[in-house]
């Protein structure tokens, strides 16, 4: 199975493309969507929706996982950022790609077995399971792939996949 995980944002979208098969996975590729302040919302949301469009039609995910959006105290960064995650599940819903979410407690769980584990620690152990050289950078693209591996122990668990149905 071919999982593409993202950390949806506007400023940065983290992703990752990892292959799971046997319990085990390969990354195939990461990265992340940048698009800069200032510019209007419109054109940064088709940035993300373009960007996306061309990971998907590159490394043709079987699924995508994403963060369930976790929402600050700023209202107004959090409709944005809600506006980005609305682009990115378009994309994939057009591809037909299924969507699976995961909420941040979920996700530090899956990778850490903690949920309230600190950023470096699943940056730590992203690094680990995917036997990387050096962590992957932004902080971003770490929480794609981490969100892509939560998928992975999620969906092969008797639990994961009642829940995923």
């Amino acid at each position: 199975m071919i999982i593409l995980g993202i950390d949806p944002g506007i400023a940065i979208v983290g992703w990752g493309v990892l292959r799971y098969e046997n319990g085990r996975f390969t990354p195939l590729a990461y990265g992340s969507i940048q698009t800069k302040a200032g510019q209007k919302a419109e054109d940064r949301l088709s940035q993300v929706y373009d960007g996306l469009c061309s990971i998907i039609e590159k490394y043709h995910p079987d699924v995508m996982s994403i963060e369930e959006l976790f929402w600050n105290t700023n209202q107004k960064t959090g409709i944005v950022v809600a506006e980005a995650r609305g682009v990115i599940l378009l994309a994939a819903r057009r591809a037909n790609i299924p969507i699976f979410e995961y909420t941040p407690l979920q996700v530090k769980q899956a990778i850490v077995g903690y949920g309230r584990a600190e950023k470096k620690q699943v940056i730590m152990m992203v690094t680990t399971f995917l036997g990387l050289k050096e962590p992957p950078k932004p902080d971003d693209t770490a929480d794609a792939l981490a969100i892509a591996i939560c998928h992975g122990h999620c969906s092969s668990s008797v639990i994961g996949q009642f829940y995923n149905k």
